[in-house]
């Protein structure tokens, strides 16, 4: 198992790669569907289900431009498979190619702690941090809107925009507070 680098393999003409990580994957294959469904002036692929990828294969694997980790907060297991995961990633694609997409936020069952850990993850990686509907159409379909965006940029279909000035744009930031939570 190596690690996945972000700049190994040249680019395809109007092709953009995303490779959606997911533990449970109930969420993913909806996600999937939607992403190639929307988009029509490019070609979009959407790869493999978890990380590390197999050996086999390798050399006809096309680049990954995105690398989206989908982490459902009311399960734990989900946050510490995308930890587990980062592993297996190149320090390259903290560069504008990498993002957390979470689920479940406003679920008054998951305790506000993981929501927490989920932004310092993402802010101690200069990643932006999506928030994503996944039991309606309208919220998956606007999921695959917000991917399709940062995807473009990420490929380089986007004329003067690259992933690390948009990453610098959206990424998460934690409040100096943040371990101090008063809801009075």
């Amino acid at each position: 198992m190596s690690l996945l680098k972000p700049f190994s393999k040249l680019p395809g003409l109007n092709t953009a790669n995303i490779l959606l990580v997911e533990n449970e994957e109930q969420f993913q294959q909806k996600l999937a569907d939607t992403v190639v469904l929307q988009e029509k002036t490019v070609n979009v692929n959407v790869l493999a289900r978890s990380l590390p990828l197999p050996m086999e294969n390798e050399e006809s694997r096309p680049r990954i431009d995105l690398v989206v980790f989908i982490i459902h907060l009311t399960s734990e297991l989900s946050f510490q498979s995308a930890e587990t995961s980062l592993k297996y990633l190149d320090p390259g694609y903290f560069q504008g190619k990498v993002c957390f997409l979470v689920t479940n936020a406003r679920n008054v069952s998951v305790p506000p702690e993981r929501l927490v850990s989920v932004r310092k993850l993402a802010a101690s990686l200069h990643c932006p941090l999506l928030c994503a509907e996944d039991q309606t159409t309208e919220g998956v379909t606007t999921a695959a809107h917000r991917l399709l965006a940062i995807l473009k940029v990420a490929a380089g279909l986007v004329p003067m925009a690259t992933g690390l000035y948009l990453s610098t744009l959206t990424r998460c930031t934690v409040p100096s507070d943040i371990d101090q939570q008063n809801f009075e």
